[in-house]
């Protein structure tokens, strides 16, 4: 993933084309930001609007891109180049069969180097996996569900909804276009760290605190159509989820632990979706093969 660099003033990427050419150039005429640095930011900054009411595919990507550069900043990604692939072939395969499979520069999956048990979905296609994750998994047909039920978020822009709902919205309201030329460097500073700050909100939203339950409950149920629409056995996000039934993990309540409903409540909710369904497609050795071969390696 190329991702733009967090340490360009967050505010920039978030006000009006008015703005981000006004304040990039005060930056760069400061000598705050190189110059290479202020086209970079007028360039991707996507213009988007303090009160979030359209938000266009291209700037929830640029969204996007800053959220999954400050998760990137808390886990490393996982230097491991064929399982990676092979994470976004299984991830393209869904997306090609999903009710959203043409978003703005597409959808990205990186596999994450740490054991906590997690996944998430940045807005704008960016789709993380954990190791302590896939290492739970014993088949295919669970990570498959899991891809499923992250593509899923994005399909519903549950992302976008968790930003909403963060305190960005609220430090929008104190910009105006003439914001820049009011400020010294000092207070442009103060500033920054406060709109850096916000986006780490968005990240806790995504990260810790996790999406509401029914945005959960929701992205299962798309997990199960993506699963069946490109024919994998849907039991296998019940199979994932009874793993997570009487774990003692749990009490850390980390990662998927902390951001998730309970697996009890989302395995009744899950197996009702999948009995209502007229057929559904058999686990298959060979995609069991190429899971294991895919994983043998995994540190």
């Amino acid at each position: 993933m190329a991702l733009v660099p967090v340490a360009f003033p967050a505010f920039l990427f978030l006000a009006s084309c008015a703005a981000v050419q006004s304040g990039a150039d005060i930056l760069a005429g400061t000598g705050q930001i190189s110059e290479s640095d202020r086209q970079a930011i007028v360039k991707t900054s996507g213009a988007v609007s303090a009160t979030f009411s359209q938000i266009t595919e291209e700037q929830e990507y640029y969204i996007g891109r800053s959220v999954a550069a400050l998760i990137l900043a808390q886990y490393p990604a996982y230097d491991n180049a064929a399982l990676n692939t092979y994470i976004n072939t299984l991830g393209q395969a869904i997306v090609y069969s999903s009710d959203r499979p043409e978003i703005y520069a597409g959808y990205h999956f990186l596999v994450l180097d740490t054991e906590e048990v997690n996944a998430l979905s940045a807005p704008g296609g960016y789709i993380f996996i954990s190791k302590g994750l896939i290492r739970r998994c014993k088949n295919e047909e669970m990570l498959a569900s899991i891809l499923a039920h992250e593509v899923g978020h994005v399909c519903s822009k549950h992302g976008l909804q968790a930003i909403k709902k963060s305190r960005l919205v609220d430090a929008f309201r104190v910009i105006g276009t003439e914001a820049a030329r009011r400020y010294g460097s000092e207070e442009l500073a103060q500033l920054t760290t406060a709109f850096e700050g916000a986006l780490g909100d968005v990240v806790e939203t995504l990260v810790v605190r996790g999406y509401d339950r029914k945005y959960e409950h929701e992205a299962d149920d798309l997990a199960v159509k993506f699963d069946v629409a490109v024919g994998y056995a849907p039991k296998g996000l019940t199979d994932f989820l009874q793993t997570m039934i009487g774990d003692s993990t749990t009490a850390s309540g980390k990662g998927w632990f902390k951001t998730h409903p309970s697996a009890e409540q989302r395995m009744e909710k899950v197996k009702g979706k999948i009995a209502a369904l007229s057929s559904v497609p058999a686990e298959a050795s060979v995609r069991t093969k190429r899971f294991e071969q895919s994983v043998a390696k995994l540190k």
